[in-house]
């Protein structure tokens, strides 16, 4: 199959072009160069005045486990089915469902999502919820920081090796792309009534602290060469002055790759007579003093959501804000705990207002889009399917300064924000959801148009975007472009050269690839963790690990591996 996509305005970081004119070939599911003047195409689209970028990449997003079933559960009212059913799949149009998630992700034009937090335990069912959700590649990264037998492993003094040998066993069990730690042994302090947990407290029980246990994790990550590094929720979440816990998190990864997620709910002073403000200037002065440091952001915007998270301390403490009131909190033997509290984001809130401006702050002023990545992380600080109204946001400094009208002004005085006017450019937002964010992943064939690269692309109506008078054909933001429209429904997307979003409408729905990465092990350390499953488990060893044989025929081929041992620079 040999398809052309004629005269678009190609906007790709990785290879400079910042809305050139350009042709892309697609072959068999892959980018190729022009085959020449005697290629007989099976299909051409003429995309004249089309925007056109890779498939969008999302490093962060709640999209499966058990913490969003039971969201799910928790509030019916959010997710019934509320259409005529189509393509004769059960629930295909109930609002949240697997179906759905897949389908508004590639209404966007986005062809790549993470799952940040898989427990072990739950690896399985995560996996064959990903594999339910249509047209979208997945993936996931497994929980780590409170797994009892890796505290177990450190109260003992193993050696780093044997904790690498154990991480990589893991990696390989529950099909996961990397590590991901949430407040780093605070589920485990929670069963003992601790209620706040600092990077430097000490996990009772354990006798190891915090932050000796991010650094082992993250040391783990970088011998074994997972290309992903640690993926970091930092300690004391949502509490005023915790910025100083993310900056003494960033020093404590000692040169080190580490990526910082969520971090709008980390740039908190305790400044001002409420006692909360804006520390998102000291926040970016010290992330641009680590350059091995990357972040995301987790914007929040306002209206109803729900929060989940494995951070129970965090939870717990704003079960009080649950809004409506309802919320389930789960403590579990041995692996972790987690909460679900729903919420409503106000205009009208001195705090959320901070918040939203906090999030918005951290982007315009940050001075290298490469490594600040664009999540709301979704539920918590908003729907995925906010997106287009940040990217507005972000390009159009008029409508910015038209939100903040409506909004608690005595917040908005404690911020940056009402000065500043920068817009972001097409560039700069292909870099942040595109190219950095594949990279970033180590999935080097995606995330650009190159020739070589997986024909994931999505093409958008420009709706009135202007052309800038010094590049001939490049786009510039503009403020008349609506620019939230434009994002919210692509004209076409592509996934692996297959057409699968036509004027904003799903037509297919092909199954996605999950990412995986597979480091090597000593496989003697199989003994160890056999012999604590059969001490304090009730159920068999080889009921966690994901096999191809719980999936059907047609996802047999579901899982694709990784390469270790690649740069992410």
């Amino acid at each position: 199959m040999l398809i052309k996509l004629s005269g678009g305005q190609i906007f790709d970081p990785a290879q400079n072009l910042h809305g050139e004119q350009r042709d892309l070939f697609i072959r068999d599911g892959l980018i190729i160069t022009n085959p020449g003047p005697d290629a007989r195409f099976d299909t051409v689209y003429d995309l004249s005045g089309q925007i056109v970028m890779a498939g969008a990449v999302d490093i962060h997003s709640h999209i499966a486990g058990g913490n969003v079933n039971t969201a799910r559960m928790l509030l019916p009212e959010q997710h019934r089915n509320h259409m005529a059913r189509r393509l004769n799949q059960p629930f295909s149009t109930a609002k949240w469902s697997s179906t759905d998630t897949g389908y508004r992700y590639a209404r966007m034009g986005y062809t790549t999502v993470v799952e940040p937090a898989m427990l072990p335990v739950n690896a399985l069912d995560v996996h064959l919820q990903m594999a339910d959700i249509p047209i979208i590649d997945t993936a996931a990264l497994e929980i780590l920081g409170n797994d009892d037998l890796l505290l177990r492993l450190m109260r003992a003094k193993a050696g780093q090796n044997q904790i690498n040998d154990y991480v990589a066993w893991t990696l390989n069990a529950t099909r996961a792309l990397g590590l991901k730690v949430i407040n780093a042994g605070g589920a485990n302090a929670f069963k003992s009534n601790v209620r706040q947990f600092d990077l430097d407290d000490i996990v009772p029980d354990y006798g190891v602290s915090s932050r000796q246990i991010l650094q082992t994790l993250q040391t783990a990550a970088c011998q074994l060469g997972v290309p992903h590094p640690v993926h970091v929720h930092c300690n004391n979440l949502g509490i005023p002055g915790n910025v100083e816990t993310i900056v003494a998190t960033m020093e404590a990864a000692q040169g080190l790759p580490m990526h910082l997620a969520h971090v709008q709910f980390y740039a908190y002073g305790n400044e001002g007579a409420k006692g909360f403000s804006s520390a998102a200037a000291r926040l970016l002065e010290a992330f641009n003093r680590h350059p091995n440091i990357t972040m995301d952001v987790g914007q929040v915007l306002f209206g109803q959501t729900v929060t989940i998270s494995g951070d129970v301390i965090a939870q717990y403490s704003r079960h009080g804000d649950a809004s409506p009131n309802k919320w389930m909190m789960w403590d579990a033997e041995c692996e972790g705990s987690g909460g679900v509290v729903p919420y409503r984001y106000r205009e009208a809130s001195f705090v959320n207002t901070l918040q939203w401006a906090i999030g918005l702050e951290l982007f315009l002023l940050a001075e290298a889009p490469e490594r600040l990545f664009f999540t709301t992380d979704h539920p918590n600080g908003a729907p995925f399917t906010a997106y287009p109204e940040l990217i507005r946001l972000l390009m159009d400094a008029d409508y910015r300064q038209a939100c903040m009208a409506r909004l608690n002004q005595e917040a908005l005085a404690l911020t940056l924000l009402p000065n500043l006017t920068r817009e972001f450019s097409l560039s700069e937002i292909a870099t942040m959801t595109r190219f950095a964010a594949a990279r970033l992943l180590g999935l080097r064939d995606r995330g650009h148009l190159a020739p070589g690269g997986i024909a994931d692309i999505a093409v958008y109506d420009p709706q009135g975007c202007g052309k800038c008078g010094k590049t001939p054909g490049a786009f510039v933001a503009q403020p008349q472009a609506d620019y939230r429209a434009m994002f919210a429904d692509a004209a076409l997307v592509f996934k692996s050269g297959h057409l699968v979003v036509k004027d904003g409408e799903v037509i297919a729905r092909p199954t996605g690839n999950a990412h995986t990465v597979q480091p090597n092990f000593d496989p003697r350390i199989q003994r160890d963790i056999q012999n604590h499953f059969d001490r304090f488990y009730s159920l068999k060893l080889n009921n966690f690990k994901v096999d191809d044989v719980a999936f059907s025929v047609e996802d047999s081929q579901r899982f694709r591996n990784v390469d270790v041992n690649q740069s992410t620079n």
